[in-house]
Formats: structure tokens, C-alpha cells, sequence
């Protein structure tokens, strides 16, 4: 007699997104930093001569690598439909910023 496993429940996540966060933001220019604790990404929206940090979010290493994890699996389902992305150019050793 074959006895099924009782399947473990899943839970929906109810997730609110804050009255105070705008919309979305475009964004062409990020820094990546770490401590031992977490990692930090800021991102910029940068036309020359200026520039704008328009987000930021700190999360721990292991959401970090979780959240490349997902990154690479959708930029794959995204070049199996559309193609190959070109990375884009590199912005080099421009200044961009505050000056003293």
C-alpha cells in the first residue's frame, strides 16, 4: 500500500509597498560596497555635468547572493527571448560627484 507524504503547506506573503516609496526610478550608475555584516548598492542616475542617488539598499551577504542568484536566472530567461545583451560601456575613471 503506497502512502502519501502530507505536502508541506505553503503560505502566501502579503507584501505593502509604502506610501512614501515613489516610482520607479531609472538608474545608470551603481556602487557596490560591503562590510563584514552586509553589502551595500547605491544606485545614481548620472547626465553630465550631474548626478542623483536615486536608491540604496543594505541587505545581509547571504540576501546578496540570493539576490544575484535571481538576477542571473532572469537575465538568462531574458536572453533566451530577446537575445544577448551587450554589457553596456564603461563610464572609466570619470569623476562624478561631490567636490570639495
Amino acid at each position: 500500500m503506497d502512502k502519501k507524504q502530507p505536502q508541506p503547506q505553503q503560505r502566501q506573503q502579503q507584501i505593502k509597498i509604502a506610501d512614501n516609496i515613489p516610482g520607479a526610478e531609472y538608474s545608470n550608475l551603481a556602487n557596490i560596497s560591503h562590510n563584514k555584516e552586509e553589502f551595500q548598492i547605491v544606485f545614481a542616475n548620472v547626465m553630465p555635468p550631474s548626478g542623483r542617488v536615486v536608491g540604496k539598499i543594505i541587505s545581509t551577504p547571504g540576501h546578496f547572493k540570493r539576490i544575484i542568484a535571481a538576477m542571473k536566472d532572469n537575465l538568462k530567461k531574458y536572453e533566451e527571448k530577446f537575445g544577448e545583451v551587450k554589457e553596456a560601456a564603461d563610464l572609466g575613471e570619470k569623476e562624478i560627484g561631490f567636490k570639495n
